[in-house]
């Protein structure tokens, strides 16, 4: 009678657990299918890092991650080397809370441009920082169009020794599977409130170095734009 007394409560704190799991993914899909439920407002923002007029934020991802470097000659042939700070490997994960909860809701790494639109560089590089939806797997991928350091505006890029705070325009989208179209509206994604990320100050100095690899962890705010409607 205990036994089953006991596994009786188990099971029904389980359910419980599924019942409130299944609310807050349920709650996470309806506010990131409909950005205005999200009510995202960016902060004020230099020029260099603000989209063109007719586009508004729908979207807000708070990131946490690393940021990937490799250790490369300064020229060929050459004794010294450098890290690779212009094209560093981002590997994040990004979360909104629901109910105090955080729950994922894009993966962003570095992907080929399988799908790219009129803003496109020709050619296209190996790999173009990506951003997936968690939910309906749209993609986009975007370039760097403007950029402010770490620690140079108080509202937006605060924080001195991270990386730069960024403004990144769509070369290219891909819905869904089943149609899913929420990252694949993107037209600019702001990179603000950075913390940490930067390529480490040694390590990288000769040839003996080269093939060195680094993941500095970092985190971020990723606000997402959208054509007007």
């Amino acid at each position: 009678m205990s036994t089953n007394f006991s596994q009786s409560i188990k099971n029904t704190v389980r359910g419980r657990r599924l019942f409130t799991a299944a609310l807050v993914l349920g709650s996470a899909l309806s506010l990131v299918s409909n950005g205005a439920a999200q009510r995202v407002t960016p902060p004020p923002t230099p020029t260099l890092i603000t989209p063109e007029a007719g586009n508004s934020a729908f979207l807000v991802g708070h990131a946490f991650g690393t940021q990937g470097y490799i250790c490369l000659p300064t020229a060929p042939g050459a004794s010294t080397a450098a890290w690779n700070s212009n094209n560093a490997r981002p590997e994040a994960t990004l979360f909104t809370k629901v109910f105090g909860q955080d729950v994922q809701i894009i993966a962003h790494f570095l992907s080929p441009d399988t799908h790219p639109n009129g803003n496109a560089p020709s050619p296209l590089p190996f790999g173009s920082a990506t951003w997936q939806s968690s939910f309906d797997s749209s993609k986009v991928w975007a370039q760097k169009v403007g950029a402010i350091a770490g620690g140079t505006d108080p509202a937006s890029c605060p924080n001195d020794g991270a990386i730069a705070c960024l403004l990144l325009q769509s070369i290219g989208s891909q819905d869904g599977p089943t149609g899913g179209t929420l990252l694949s509206k993107t037209t600019f994604i702001q990179r603000l409130n950075t913390k940490g990320g930067l390529a480490p100050a040694d390590g990288c100095a000769t040839a003996n170095d080269v093939g060195k690899q680094a993941l500095v962890p970092y985190s971020a705010d990723y606000f997402f734009f959208k054509k007007d409607e």
